[in-house]
């Protein structure tokens, strides 16, 4: 699946395949609420995901 424009994506967590909604532009990391891994870096623009991007959310 493709990285859209939209403002929210699901991502699931490649440690633990728990799936968490986040912002696709995050100003700081983002972990996983459920094991704390790393789902998310910040670039300055979209976000570097480390997990798997499931769907986007308008």
């Amino acid at each position: 699946m493709s990285r859209a424009p939209s403002p929210f994506w699901v991502v699931k967590c490649p440690d633990c395949s728990g799936e968490q909604t986040i912002f696709s532009r995050p100003s700081t990391g983002v972990n996983c609420s459920v094991c704390g891994a790393t789902l998310a870096t910040p670039t300055g623009g979209q976000a570097k995901l480390r997990g798997e991007l499931v769907k986007t959310i308008a």
